[in-house]
């Protein structure tokens, strides 16, 4: 009885860039308007569709992977920093795990 024959197969996709035909490195994945999109660009061309989008992008806000939109306004303080202080200024914070509300709302208050 002969053992088993193995057979090797190997694929090889190529990328054609969806703006001018040339050889695509790299797919990219965004949306507009609720429609996602992906495309398929050269080095040159995506980095043209990242120059053109920047500006949206900095500005703009992330989604969640439920597809709301993140609504942080303002930078949180260090944690570290606040329970630091919050020390200092005599206030019960654990020191490990979560701050409370009020501590936050104390350490900004006094900035």
């Amino acid at each position: 009885m002969k053992g088993p024959i193995f057979v090797a197969q190997k694929v090889v996709v190529t990328l054609f860039d969806d703006i001018d035909g040339s050889e695509a490195t790299e797919t990219i994945a965004f949306g507009l308007d609720g429609t996602s999109y992906e495309i398929d660009l050269s080095e040159v061309n995506a980095g043209e569709l990242r120059k053109a989008l920047a500006p949206y992008v900095e500005a703009g806000r992330k989604r969640s992977r439920s597809g709301k939109a993140y609504r942080q306004t303002e930078v949180a303080p260090d944690p570290s920093a606040v329970r630091a202080w919050a020390q200092a200024n005599k206030m019960e914070v654990p020191a490990r795990g979560r701050i409370p509300k009020k501590v936050y709302e104390a350490f900004t208050a006094a900035q």
